[in-house]
């Protein structure tokens, strides 16, 4: 796809794309990097030890594989953006992920890209910081059982911490969390890494294996996979960056780190621990380094809060509330730019809602399997693919056509494979829960 120039005619035409307006504040590379960083780097991370242990080597393939096909459907999700004008220049024509949905469905269905892509990008925000509370949440109560503090109030306590993030205004106030964030990533690293180094003596590469466990490495691929989703935020960062053209430089290099990173993390952690391994690898250190660490990866939840919720913010207002005659309801900034009482108040309320949800909502890493292989493969593989061929069908090479049908196609398998297991694995819950 072609690289956007840096100073394209249509920058104005809404550059902040969804999650940030054209008066706002531009990023530099650095800090689109750490955003995206902050997504690729989640807390899904601690399950990649999991992972090796039920996909052996071909899951440190896919730890590589799953990097380079994310990397390549960001870069081609923005090139969508993109179109030749009467001069032959590359401008932009779209501001976000669903203005090329509404694209592809036009002229006969104008609106209903946008509106399925609108209703998965809300799911998926939203159902990720519902997580970050019950992972906050479910950290503290484990790392200080002496307390007399439930689960439950510590999301409560949470989420009193991030009833902040409703007065955040631009993209610039929270890539300063996500630097913050990924700061706290690599402390996790270094000290369960370090750990690791520490009994290398005792690593058992004999049981790094190359045959797969059928039934469990579904799991292992929704694990790595998930642990790259950043497509949600590409069409914003990318419009907020001060020079668009350094986006595929930005992609690279993120995803690069990412890859190294997570291979590393999953290999040593996997080799120190071995059929001992479990789901989140910080169960298995001992209890002092424990302790430390959960306190790190509270920190890291409540520091990768904001993004989410900004985005899922920015996709509720200007869906439901801009001005003009498609509006539900009237804006909730005054002319000054400034937030509205109820503006604030409806934050306010969507803070509430996911601890609401963190508190209520039994069997919610299965919940999130469910949604996530749904919105997480359709939203990062099956809809960039699928956009891409049907928006520059006449410029695509030939390898290009085969890279998107071939992502498509896996894309597909890994979201239907993903969603069965998910499902089964919900009515299981439920019915021993009903016993």
């Amino acid at each position: 796809p072609p690289l956007p120039p840096s100073g394209s005619k249509d920058q104005n035409l809404g550059a902040g794309g969804e999650f940030g307006g054209h008066d706002k504040p531009k990023i530099t590379a650095w800090e689109a990097g750490w955003n995206v960083t902050n997504a690729i780097q989640g807390m899904f991370v601690l399950g990649l030890p999991y992972a090796i242990l039920h996909g052996g080597y071909l899951g440190l393939f896919l730890i590589i594989f799953a990097a380079v096909v994310c990397c390549y459907t960001g870069k081609i999700l923005i090139a969508c953006l993109y179109e030749e004008n009467e001069d032959g220049e590359v401008v932009r024509v779209r501001d976000s992920y669903v203005a090329i949905a509404n694209a592809c469905c036009a002229p006969r269905f104008p609106t209903l890209g946008g509106r399925v892509v609108n209703v998965a990008q809300i799911i998926e925000l939203v159902m990720t910081c519902i997580l970050y509370v019950v992972v906050s949440g479910n950290l503290m109560y484990n790392s200080f059982p002496g307390l007399p503090v439930s689960q439950k109030s510590w999301s409560i306590i949470a989420t009193a911490v991030l009833l902040p993030c409703a007065f955040l205004k631009n993209l610039k106030a929270v890539s300063k969390f996500s630097l913050l964030c990924t700061l706290a990533h690599f402390v996790i690293n270094i000290l369960v890494i370090a750990y690791c180094l520490s009994r290398a003596r005792d690593w058992a590469w004999e049981k790094v294996k190359f045959y797969i466990d059928v039934k469990k490495f579904p799991i292992s691929i929704g694990i790595i996979v998930f642990s790259y989703t950043s497509q949600i935020f590409l069409p914003s960062l990318e419009g907020n960056m001060q020079q668009p053209s350094e986006f595929h430089c930005m992609m690279n290099w993120t995803h690069i780190a990412a890859c190294v990173l997570k291979g590393l993390f999953a290999l040593v952690a996997y080799l120190t621990w071995a059929d001992e391994t479990k789901e989140v690898i910080t169960d298995n250190l001992p209890g002092s380094i424990r302790a430390v660490v959960n306190i790190f990866l509270v920190a890291k939840a409540l520091l990768s809060y904001p993004l989410p919720f900004f985005a899922a913010v920015e996709v509720l207002e200007k869906s439901l509330f801009q001005e003009g005659s498609r509006a539900f309801f009237p804006a909730c900034y005054g002319g000054d730019g400034r937030l509205k009482s109820w503006g604030l108040t409806l934050r306010c309320a969507l803070v509430v809602f996911t601890l609401l949800m963190a508190i209520y909502v039994p069997h919610f890493a299965l919940l999130m399997g469910l949604t996530g292989s749904l919105t997480g493969a359709g939203l990062c593989f099956l809809l960039p693919s699928l956009f891409h061929l049907r928006l520059l069908w006449r410029k695509l090479l030939w390898h290009q056509v085969f890279f998107d049908v071939a992502i498509f196609v896996i894309g597909g398998i890994c979201s239907v494979s993903g969603f069965v297991h998910s499902l089964e694995g919900l009515i299981e819950a439920y019915r021993t829960n009903a016993e």
